[in-house]
């Protein structure tokens, strides 16, 4: 009989996991892909009141969230909810999409993301933020890296006016 190790346990408290900033959002890592065989990672997202997360795309991972605290809305494609706490939304590759605070209050959502890698590209976000203006110029082509497209759709203007956003850039 041969006896073999169980796979690595990795375990990560409540309000456990690097803290980062994005710019308009924050993260806090949960699940690294070292930790699910590259099967998939899990971050947090604090919105703050008033944060849009700028439409982009996706041509390497699938997103999912689940709102955990305030309302988050969400529009891919041509297709826009608001979410609260337990609420789920799918966000495919290949299809832009942008999130925001769509309350009063702060938000907070779980993104999983996979395959995993991408939780990388926040990382080097934060990296970046954290160095302050002195970094301002770097990262030119993280986006490309990681396979992220931004796009400027028609709508956005609209949800920016609804909901009292701060626009990107």
């Amino acid at each position: 009989m041969t006896t073999t190790d169980p796979p690595p346990l990795t375990v990560v408290q409540p309000g456990e996991g690097l803290l980062g900033e994005l710019g308009a959002i924050g993260v806090q890592f949960k699940l690294w892909g070292e930790d699910t065989g590259g099967a998939l990672s899990i971050v947090e997202h604090p919105f703050p009141v008033g944060a849009l997360v700028a439409p982009h795309l996706h041509t390497r991972e699938d997103e999912y969230s689940i709102v955990t605290e305030g309302e988050i809305g969400f529009r891919s494609g041509d297709r826009e909810v608001v979410l609260g706490p337990g609420g789920y939304i799918t966000k495919p590759r290949g299809e832009l999409h942008a999130m925001w605070n769509a309350g009063r209050i702060p938000a907070r959502m779980i993104e999983i993301i996979s395959p995993a890698g991408f939780e990388h590209f926040f990382r080097e976000v934060a990296e970046i933020v954290a160095a302050g203006p002195a970094a301002a110029g770097q990262g030119g082509d993280l986006a490309e890296r990681y396979g992220l497209q931004f796009g400027q759709p028609a709508w956005l203007p609209d949800v920016v006016e609804r909901y009292g956003l701060v626009p990107p850039g």
